[in-house]
């Protein structure tokens, strides 16, 4: 499920300290940087923050109003740069693209009631601009780590996963009983030839060449013997 920008303001200290973690779950604080501003969508930058990154989620908590704070997952962004381009943004930030399940036709961040209270859930992309731009290239580096803590989980087709391995006889089995027919599999690790996850194709192709390469050495054998059963017949000289 994509959870995509919320609204966070669980903070340690009656409110007043760092953001609260879940350490039940494993999460620690990598990295804290003051002195933040963040841009939600087309809208203008917000007052400068403290900007806190876990091994789970970005979180950003205002400087200003103890109440406003923001955090997404990383499992929800698809995208994160540095932007030092004036043409594409006036101050140099990290740039990110967030992953909502809002539907594309509504309009991104749109006012449910004036200027003050907008959707965070059709928010697609958040600007994050320090006040010293020499430590984007820290942040980035920190995304990057972070992001690779935390992987986008693999989709099973059909709720099992395809991890097959098949033999010469049973590949031959599926070829004569036509293409209709159930695979059979055969659950021995120790056999790479052929193993797929997923590609029907590969282990085919690399047991059809086995197969052939048995064919031959069959064929060269009957070769042989013909020769040899007519040698013994033939009358000596």
């Amino acid at each position: 499920m994509v959870v995509g920008l919320r609204h966070f303001t669980d903070r340690d200290g009656g409110g007043a300290g760092e953001p609260v973690l879940d350490a039940g779950s494993g999460e620690e604080l990598m990295h804290v940087q003051p002195g933040v501003s963040i841009a939600l969508a087309n809208r203008p930058p917000e007052s400068p923050g403290t900007l806190y990154i876990s091994t789970k989620q970005v979180m950003w908590l205002s400087d200003v109003d103890r109440a406003k704070g923001y955090a997404v997952d990383f499992l929800s962004l698809s995208l994160h740069a540095i932007s030092r381009d004036p043409e594409a943004y006036s101050s140099p930030c990290i740039y990110t693209q967030i992953e909502t399940e809002a539907d594309e036709d509504e309009s991104e961040g749109s006012d449910a009631e004036g200027d003050q209270i907008f959707d965070l859930t059709k928010i697609t992309e958040m600007r994050l601009i320090p006040t010293d731009p020499s430590q984007l290239d820290t942040l980035f580096q920190i995304f990057c780590e972070c992001a690779e803590l935390n992987p986008e989980p693999i989709e099973e087709e059909d709720g099992e996963e395809h991890n097959w391995v098949f033999n010469a006889d049973q590949i031959e089995n599926q070829d004569a009983e036509g293409e209709d027919s159930e695979w059979n599999f055969s659950h021995n690790p120790t056999n790479t030839i052929g193993h797929s996850n997923g590609n029907h194709d590969l282990a085919q192709s690399v047991l059809e060449l086995q197969i052939n390469d048995q064919r031959f050495e069959d064929a060269e054998e009957m070769e042989h013997e013909s020769h040899r059963s007519n040698d013994e017949r033939s009358p000596s000289a």
